[in-house]
């Protein structure tokens, strides 16, 4: 590898570095994406530059059709859709770090070379994890989707059938080590499909709450993959790149699992949202819901000080962060300090909610991690809740029966006057009743929350 390519890999290591520092703010996060790509685009083109082992017309190709599929899917996702296309992207590179280390394995053993064990271990980890990450990322896509049930999939003794499998491959990847690789085609065919198999198997168990934590760790299992390519390849930037990205997901798979007070273990066998029939609800039997009507709650926000919305998935869902932000700028000259209380784990991706509200320009330091607004809640007029219902669930702290409990949640119950715009009465993506409907502080405001929020916005006129 000649100079040049050296200190292009060198300026692709900095610019990564330097946008993966911009993404750690909302006001940064533009600019973090733009500095990555300029750096992706040094390392493509020094490889086209310095390397002339390959088609240039299929390089091409590839680069056409990535362009045009990439640029019209994220153009046309909608926000809700968001997160199925952050799953499905991920397992393209944990997919695409297998193939070359599939590729890689049999091209060697076809021409009969030997691997040193540094290469064969690169290898094989590669097409174990980059696998799963493929297919779990796949799976996680489809429950997301709502092409198949988003509650975990269970069936008797699953644990055991997955360790079993698991415990094949690990066997089978150390006879591959040791044998000849030519007379061990079954053998890898065998390691590649169990790969395959075992991120299905990991991922269909896991629904619910869980979902945001379950995209990064398979975020995370794609940069390890792409790292453990790059020392299969000798290349620099796949090590750096890819141990990046398994390092900024494997700390933040960490913070969201603290964040919902559950061990890893816990959420990736534990099976959470599978509630059977007789304790699926922990709200109160005998509470009353009270509806609200818009004018009634237009002038509670008027004549109200401090309002904090706490926006979910329904927000995501009735696309109403532009009447949102419009609400609060409403609210601003009339003496009301309007605050957004975000859960780490509201939504169904890493960081959702930011994204959503970021969009429609809410300023960034009115929003208020949950560590943050959680003891403002005592002294707020008024909370408007959209969508957010798992993470506003006090029976997380209350009530030790709950699959919810020991999660930390936004204490919105301790504020004065709680509004709820739902859809209906129904439990949120964990499937679990939420008792702050019922409780006595707490008025319902049923519809769409787009619609809900703009006859707001209009009843204020009146007020």
């Amino acid at each position: 590898m000649n100079n040049l390519t050296q200190i292009a890999y060198l300026l692709t290591s900095i610019f990564f570095i330097l946008g993966v520092m911009r993404l750690r703010s909302p006001a940064t996060a533009r600019s973090g994406n733009l500095l990555a790509g300029i750096g992706m685009a040094i390392a493509v083109i020094a490889v086209l530059i310095t390397d002339h082992h390959f088609s240039f017309i299929l390089i091409g190709l590839a680069v056409a059709a990535g362009v045009i599929v990439g640029t019209v899917s994220a153009k046309r996702v909608r926000m809700t859709a968001m997160p199925q296309m952050v799953a499905l992207f991920n397992g393209m590179g944990g997919g695409a770090a297998a193939l070359v280390s599939i590729g890689e394995w049999i091209r060697s053993s076809s021409a009969g070379e030997s691997w040193t064990a540094t290469l064969s271990i690169s290898a094989l980890f590669t097409i174990l994890i980059g696998s799963i990450s493929f297919t779990g990322s796949v799976v996680a896509f489809a429950k997301l989707q709502e092409w198949i049930t988003g509650r975990p999939i269970t069936y008797p003794g699953q644990k055991a059938v997955n360790a079993l499998l698991f415990a094949a491959a690990l066997v089978i990847a150390v006879i591959l080590m040791f044998a000849d690789p030519s007379a061990m085609w079954a053998a890898f065919l065998i390691f590649v499909i169990l790969s395959l198999a075992l991120g299905v198997l990991v991922t269909l168990p896991i629904g619910g709450a869980d979902m945001p934590v379950v995209i990064s760790l398979l975020n995370a299992f794609t940069g390890l993959a792409a790292a453990a390519t790059g020392f299969l390849l000798a290349n620099n930037v796949l090590i750096i790149a890819g141990a990046l990205v398994g390092a900024s997901g494997t700390i933040l798979t960490q913070q969201m699992s603290r964040a919902m007070n559950r061990p890893i273990a816990n959420i990736l066998f534990g099976a959470f949202g599978k509630v059977s029939a007789g304790a699926s609800s922990t709200g109160d039997s005998d509470g009353v819901v009270q509806p609200a009507t818009v004018e009634d709650v237009a002038m509670l926000l008027a004549y109200a000080r401090r309002v904090v919305i706490v926006p979910g998935y329904g927000l995501a869902v009735a696309r109403a962060q532009q009447e949102v932000r419009q609400l609060a700028d409403k609210l601003a000259p009339r003496g009301v300090n309007v605050i957004y209380g975000i859960h780490p784990v509201a939504g169904r991706m890493p960081g959702h909610m930011n994204v959503l509200l970021a969009e429609a320009n809410v300023p960034y330091d009115k929003l208020y991690e949950m560590e943050a607004v959680n003891p403002e809640f005592p002294e707020t007029d008024v909370v408007l809740v959209i969508g957010a219902n798992d993470v506003t669930n006090p029976a997380a702290r209350n009530e030790p029966s709950s699959p919810l409990y020991g999660m930390p949640v936004l204490n919105v119950d301790q504020a004065r006057r709680i509004i709820v715009l739902k859809r209906s009465m129904s439990p949120g993506f964990a499937g679990i009743d939420n008792p702050l409907y019922t409780n006595p502080k707490t008025n319902m405001l049923f519809g769409d929350a787009k619609e809900t929020v703009g006859q707001l916005l209009r009843a204020l006129d009146d007020v």
